[in-house]
């Protein structure tokens, strides 16, 4: 036993023996010799982020409509800057003057957005050859690091409003996506905005070792920490490149819009927006903010950033006309050979009821030839027989009925388009008309709605809603939500909601009447300029008054009659009747769309349209 205990305690002697020996050597080592500092001192760490590539944006057929654009930044932390670094030639090579230099440099250091030891940007977007200069002298600039980040680029000056553009992220976006930094880019408008999480793509990571003068000599630990940058998603959309830049030049020294969808689908083929500008102007160049005011400050009273095609709204004038047919006849308060008398005026009370024009045309013996001629006194009638259905003084009810009617058509409500600027209209109900005639005693009547029959009125739609309801007939009772892309696989990870058929609760048997009175407006009623030769059209005008100065020209049409491939809705401001500038440029669209092509007539109302400016024509 006492042999054991003396083995025992030379074999802990020996261990601290060994300890304190290795105590001792790692201490000569870190402490006292000066090599081994010189040899820790010799490296830093660096950690790199790696931006990737934007996703690209396509057309329908493949045409690249937005792509990248490789460009560097100069990132700079300013407790790292040297104050003994050659300025003069840190200026001469990235061609700045020495005050640009200093107020670059120099930040609010005590707001919360820069910290004197978190990277900020300095520079941006400086071209491939500078940067490829000024890259040879880095080393002599401790504190400055590149950043290889990529820019949007345009190869078509077309679908500004639907691309959108990019802008530098503001701290409140950082603070609630950390996903952001300083100096990221974000999707402001648009298809950027719409479908940022998808574009962006993934940052990367490389933790790299620099020597004691910033040159970069290798990896940390071979990689094993580092992360690679992920690309964002291509889009491909559902729109039509020809088909855009078509419509935009026929827009052009106009104002308002246009949108084209394929009705069995719900996919918007063009959509536009006059005026309109080229993106490229808004790419992130170094003369962006110039191109930014100059938008903002249009001389012309424009507002050229405004997206009319979604934003904007409208009375729809007699192109509700069809719908209300269909509403009014699902409902039985009228019939398809109903005729009603029109002497040229719509008399309720001579001395104080409800008095309004008609223009003069064929007695409307049913209510396609009512369409045909665009007869306001027969909607008239049939709207005040909607609305005092339950009684001469119960208007409300009629009024909200024919509102539960509209929201299954998408009027008044989101139709839930991939734009977060879309707007929802407007169509009023009873408790509306109760709040606006308050100070009647007896209350309000159906008199006073009336105009709502033809589509004026308190009612307002979007270019968008008016073509969607142009794919509602064109298929009869049934509508997608419309959306500008053609494939969402890569967008949603369940059910594409934009597959999604919605029945707007019309028999299938109040169509051909509607119909046959579309067809009827452009073979030889309102709207005979939008005649196209081998495609049977069915379309009809609007004329939305305007109480500011001329009155507003609307069209909405879909072709052909049987299989229709296109819907399609132009509206443009101050144009006057809808036969005169809408319709054409609409039949434009449709014989460009289905043809490829125009015909002789097609290149004459083209021209025609190319030469009618109405871009100073007062609001």
């Amino acid at each position: 036993m006492k042999a054991f205990s003396n083995r025992y305690n030379v074999i802990v002697v020996l261990f601290f023996i060994c300890a304190a020996t290795l105590v001792i050597q790692a201490a000569r080592i870190q402490v006292f010799s000066q090599e081994y500092r010189n040899s820790a001192s010799k490296y830093t760490i660096d950690k790199q982020t790696q931006y990737p590539s934007r996703g690209l944006i396509y057309d329908r057929n493949g045409e690249v409509l937005v792509y990248n654009i490789p460009t560097y930044d100069l990132q700079a932390t300013y407790n790292k800057v040297s104050k003994d670094m050659d300025t003069s030639l840190f200026c001469e090579l990235l061609e700045l003057k020495k005050d640009t230099f200093e107020s670059l440099l120099e930040k609010n250091w005590k707001s919360n957005r820069y910290s004197k030891s978190v990277p900020f940007t300095f520079l941006s977007k400086i071209s491939s050859n500078t940067f490829a200069k000024f890259q040879e002298h880095l080393y002599l600039f401790p504190g400055f690091s590149p950043v290889l980040r990529y820019v949007r680029s345009y190869p078509h000056q077309n679908a500004a409003h639907l691309l959108g553009y990019l802008g530098e992220v503001d701290q409140k976006q950082i603070d609630e996506n950390k996903d952001y930094s300083l100096g990221d880019y974000i999707g402001v408008s648009g298809l950027e905005k719409t479908y940022e999480k998808a574009l962006k793509g993934v940052k990367g990571s490389n933790l790299v070792l620099k020597d004691v003068h910033g040159r970069d000599v290798g990896s940390f630990n071979e990689g094993k920490l580092d992360s690679m940058a992920h690309s964002g998603i291509d889009l491909k959309t559902s729109i039509d490149l020809e088909l855009q830049a078509f419509g935009e030049k026929l827009m052009q020294n106009k104002k308002g819009s246009i949108v084209a969808i394929e009705p069995k689908s719900g996919e918007i083929l063009s959509i536009i927006s006059a005026p309109s500008y080229d993106p490229n102007i808004l790419s992130l160049n170094q003369n962006r903010n110039l191109a930014f005011s100059k938008l903002l400050n249009d001389s012309t009273l424009s507002r050229p950033f405004m997206d009319r095609s979604v934003m904007a709204k409208y009375p729809p004038g007699s192109i509700f006309k069809p719908i209300f047919s269909l509403i009014a006849l699902q409902e039985g308060v009228t019939y398809a050979n109903r005729p009603i008398s029109c002497d040229g005026e719509y008399t309720v009370n001579k001395k104080r009821g409800f008095s309004q024009g008609c223009h003069a045309h064929p007695r409307p013996y049913n209510i396609s030839v009512a369409l045909e001629h665009s007869c306001n006194s027969y909607y008239y009638q049939i709207m005040r027989e909607f609305i005092e259905q339950f009684g001469y003084s119960q208007p409300g009810k009629g009024m909200d009925l024919l509102k539960s009617y509209l929201t299954r058509f998408g009027l008044g409500t989101s139709l839930g388009v991939d734009s977060h600027l879309e707007n929802k209209g407007f169509v009023p109900d009873s408790k509306y008309f109760d709040r606006l005639y308050n100070y009647v005693r007896s209350g309000w009547r159906s008199t006073y709605v009336l105009s709502l029959g033809i589509g004026q009125g308190e009612l307002q739609l979007t270019t968008l809603q008016m073509a969607n309801l142009a794919a509602i007939l064109a298929n009869k009772g049934y509508f997608y939500t419309p959306h500008l892309l053609q494939d969402y696989s890569e967008i949603f990870a369940t059910d594409n909601p934009y597959q999604v058929k919605q029945f707007v609760g019309i028999d299938s048997i109040h169509f051909d009447p509607v119909i046959k009175g579309m067809e009827r407006v452009i073979k030889t009623g309102t709207a005979q300029i939008a005649n196209i030769p081998g495609i049977d059209v069915c379309g009809k005008t609007g004329t939305s008054q305007n109480p500011h100065g001329k009155d507003h020209s609307v069209f909405f049409a879909f072709a052909p009659k049987e299989d229709p491939k296109i819907a399609i809705a132009v509206y443009v401001e101050n144009a006057g009747f809808g036969g005169v500038v809408a319709a054409p440029i609409a039949s434009l669209m449709i014989e460009k769309y289905i043809n490829k092509t125009l015909s002789p007539s097609g290149e004459w109302k083209k021209e025609l349209m190319l030469n009618t400016n109405l871009i100073n024509t007062a609001q």
